[in-house]
């Protein structure tokens, strides 16, 4: 049956794994691309749910068992990961497990092949199979495929991660490697190609090729399997869920852990990397709701006495003229958990009034003992003329754009840890709020940028909050996926 069947091999080859209904499922449509008519397949499934020991790791030892001759490339978003991945199925093939179901496919370790007198390329790029045609290419995306072509083409996870994702820059150089690079190492017109994924984002690999399919009617159609992390009303129609159902409760918990990790997150971020659902973020960053759930109507000195650490947060403009961002200075608190905007100043201004500013609301704050300039605009020229005058001036260069900051404090705000000041304490709170609900489409954002600014010195971070898709453990290693 392992000769057979590709969970049947997988269970045999490691009997101690986990076995979810997913996994049976995408072993039944990824066998079905590796011995028949399927050319094109996508897999979308959250990060850690096993698809990558199956796609990257299982199923080229199972290919190459049952055709020796097989030409296979694989790649991912790094050199490094594509390696591991490459190691790993060396070492599937060389187990005695392998053997027993495929000994004509079985790599030989070094002393065997000395002792043969076998002379092939075993490496952490390539490895071939002696006696045989066959090989495994493996490289990082952008990284060298030329001298070998494929038959079976597989790419996983070729983003890194949200800060590559919400790179218009990386995404073009995504598409254009897949187009110019990895597509014309196709061995024949038959030759098939596998991507599997999280969906970082609408605009991604998958996102790009699925669109071109549906334009071009000459295109071989793409089939795609999605199984998100929550089932929701449009479930793939082999998914045994009911709405609401968990993907994995063995391995991802139950209804309380899942909802924790939604609102950890973020809507953005749940909707796209867990639930497979990515869109463009407009107003989805921040909710509109959850910004206005939490207002106290303390007055915000005597709210500042109980904080555990107060700050300042600049956003500073190149010139005051019409059309031009503000300059957005900012006061904010933290006590435990919970995160407080304290006050706010923003005008178009002049450096000189940007000056008199940060010298007006230090004074007015003076529980604020460091203050955060983003070493941009106005800047770093602030800091240069008031770190003699004004103590705790702190440059900030910020790290990923706009939106990958963003996403990183939209957690806070999703999980009731952030406060604001009333409208009759603070007028402005509105059109703050509404700026922050409509970003990335808002005109300005110019409070977003010294909000998320404030958010992530507060969190002692000066790093954009990432998810890894590199696999959480080998099988080889642990008792599960």
């Amino acid at each position: 049956m392992a000769r057979r069947h590709l969970l049947d091999f997988v269970r045999y080859i490691f009997p101690q794994n986990n076995i979810n209904w997913h996994h049976e499922i995408l072993c039944r449509h990824v066998e079905e691309w590796a011995t028949g008519d399927l050319k094109r397949l996508m897999v979308f499934m959250p990060p850690g749910s096993g698809k990558s020991e199956i796609v990257s790791r299982a199923l080229p030892a199972w290919i190459f068992g049952r055709n020796p001759d097989a030409m296979i490339m694989a790649t991912s978003y790094g050199a490094s990961l594509a390696s591991d991945m490459n190691i790993d199925v060396q070492r599937i093939m060389i187990s005695d497990a392998y053997a027993e179901v495929f000994p004509e496919s079985a790599l030989l370790d070094r002393k065997q092949r000395q002792e043969a007198g076998h002379r092939v390329q075993i490496n952490s790029e390539v490895f071939e199979i002696a006696g045989h045609k066959g090989y495994y290419k493996c490289a990082g995306v952008g990284g060298s495929i030329t001298g070998k072509r494929f038959f079976y083409g597989i790419i996983d996870d070729p983003l890194r991660g949200r800060a590559d994702a919400e790179s218009v820059t990386t995404r073009e150089k995504l598409w254009n490697w897949y187009r110019n690079d990895f597509y014309t190492r196709r061995l024949n017109q038959d030759a098939k190609v596998l991507i599997t994924l999280t969906r970082w984002h609408a605009d991604d690999l998958a996102g790009r090729l699925l669109e071109q399919s549906r334009k071009e009617s000459k295109i071989t159609p793409w089939r795609v399997i999605k199984f998100p992390m929550i089932a929701e009303d449009d479930l793939e129609p082999e998914d045994p869920r009911s709405p609401g159902d968990p993907l994995w409760p063995w391995r991802f918990g139950g209804v309380d852990e899942h909802e924790a990790l939604r609102l950890e997150s973020g809507p953005y971020t749940w909707s796209s990397l867990f639930q497979q659902h990515p869109s463009p973020p407009g107003g989805s960053v921040f909710n509109r709701g959850k910004l206005m759930s939490n207002i106290y109507e303390t007055n915000p000195k005597e709210l500042a006495r109980s904080m555990d650490t107060v700050i300042q947060s600049w956003d500073c403009s190149f010139k005051d003229s019409d059309g031009t961002d503000y300059v957005v200075g900012q006061v904010l608190g933290k006590r435990g958990a919970d995160h407080y905007l304290l006050d706010q100043v923003r005008a178009r201004m002049d450096f000189p009034s940007t000056i008199q500013a940060v010298r007006s609301l230090s004074a007015k704050w003076p529980e604020s003992k460091a203050k955060y300039v983003e070493d941009k605009a106005n800047g770093s020229a602030v800091i240069a003329t008031l770190k003699r005058e004004i103590p705790g001036l702190i440059s900030v260069e910020p790290e990923g754009g706009k939106l990958v900051r963003a996403l990183a404090v939209s957690p806070y705000v999703e999980s009731d840890n952030v406060w604001l000041p009333s409208a009759h304490i603070a007028p402005w709170i509105h059109d703050f709020i509404e700026e922050l609900a409509n970003f990335p489409n808002a005109k300005y954002d110019d409070q977003v940028d010294s909000f998320t600014q404030g958010m992530i010195s507060l969190s002692n971070s000066s790093t954009v909050l990432t998810f890894s898709t590199q696999p959480i453990a080998r099988p080889y290693q642990i008792n599960s996926f």
